[in-house]
């Protein structure tokens, strides 16, 4: 029944974009964006290099606060509005250049004129987890999904990376050629160069929260998992956290913006002490004031290794992951900090010595060509003959 749901989505998104294809491409850019933090350091150096091409944004309702205000055309994308759809794909058709953020099925049902280039810039600026067509769940696929999946992968002209070792990883994952790949790091990332603009959000996150000021700052970062989108609950042993580390630490929760989180009710019993941040826009603006980040198979590694601070990998569930998802590289011995399956373990990790050449070694790895510049060479590459 998905599978036929899907196939009716995209029949119908099909022949809409085929009739907008009727109109002239133009000289404009749309990006279809899933979480707003590459698309926004992209839009801004757009803006200060004066590329002279029409902008629109169709945006996931979560990016919505980032995107209402903006001077630039912004329409929700993917919901149950046809109008927003209608005019969605009407920009999709007669765009030059198309970037997008993610996985996106309707690539699969359309096809571009010559001329126009689709870019994707992805969401994140490393992979733990296999993905793509290395996904092992691919196995209880359809023929017509593992089809589809390939048809939306053909669809990336370029791919934006910030280390060769992502590019190689890449070529597995979308069946990516070498020639596709634009080096020039990951936009997002040049926040860790900007010193004031780093000093700034540590202002304004102690002004919301003085409580940060004084005391060294945890923070939970685990990854997505589909089994928590309606309800998730927080693995760790809060109370033994609290009783141990409340003097010197307050612990910042940041679950997926998509989960509701189940234990609702800790953060009244452990009030001054652990903070919900599941809801904050950028994890980015987090980091700046994080003393020691916990986190298990996501991406957000590769950008703390920038502070060269403690991390510890909290993977209580690892056996299941190593089965069901399946990893890069052998999971324990490539992260850049000690890896854990029990809250205890993550108290005592906190009291031993920083190891700077693991992490330094793992941030050469994945930030190669992420050296603060990011944004300025990624517009340079894809705009610069439109510059004013």
């Amino acid at each position: 029944m998905r599978e036929i749901a899907i196939s009716i989505y995209l029949f119908f998104f099909h022949i809409a974009f085929q009739i907008c294809k009727w109109a002239p491409l133009k000289r404009k850019v749309t990006f279809v964006v899933t979480f707003a933090d590459n698309t926004s350091y992209i839009y801004e150096e757009m803006q200060r290099q004066h590329i002279e091409v029409d902008v629109v944004f169709l945006y996931n309702k979560r990016c919505q606060q980032v995107f209402e205000h903006v001077q630039a055309t912004a329409i929700p994308f993917e919901t149950k509005s046809v109008v927003h759809m209608m005019r969605a794909i009407y920009h999709l058709a007669t765009s030059e250049h198309v970037i997008v953020d993610n996985y996106f099925g309707f690539l699969s049902a359309i096809k571009f004129k010559e001329n126009v280039q689709c870019t994707q810039i992805w969401h994140a600026a490393g992979a733990v987890k296999r993905f793509g067509m290395m996904d092992p769940s691919n196995e209880q696929r359809s023929k017509w999904a593992i089809k589809r999946f390939k048809k939306v992968y053909a669809q990336f002209h370029r791919i934006v990376v910030g280390s060769d070792f992502f590019a190689d990883i890449y070529k597995q994952a979308f069946l990516a050629k070498d020639e596709a790949f634009l080096r020039t790091g990951i936009p997002r990332t040049d926040f860790f160069f900007q010193e004031e603009k780093m000093k700034q959000v540590k202002r304004q996150l102690f002004e919301e929260n003085p409580i940060l000021r004084n005391k060294k700052v945890i923070l939970y970062a685990p990854t997505f998992r589909n089994d928590e989108l309606y309800d998730a609950s927080i693995h760790l042993d809060i109370e033994m956290m609290y009783q141990q580390l409340r003097k010197e630490y307050v612990l910042l929760i940041r679950l997926h913006p998509s989960v509701a989180m189940s234990d609702i009710d800790f953060m009244e019993r452990y009030r001054g002490f652990l903070f919900d941040y599941s809801q904050y826009a950028n994890v980015n603006d987090l980091l700046a004031i994080t003393d020691v980040l916990i986190s298990d198979y996501s991406s957000i590694p590769m950008e703390f290794a920038f502070f060269n601070r403690k991390m510890i990998f909290y993977a209580y569930d690892y056996k299941y992951y190593d089965t069901s998802s399946g990893f890069w590289e052998d999971y324990p011995s490539s992260m850049p900090g000690p890896v854990v399956t029990k809250t205890a373990e993550i108290i005592t990790e906190m009291k031993q010595e920083l190891d700077e050449d693991r992490i330094k070694n793992f941030s050469e790895k994945w930030n190669e060509y992420s050296t603060g510049k990011s944004s300025e060479q990624f517009v340079q590459a894809v705009f610069g003959k439109y510059k004013g």
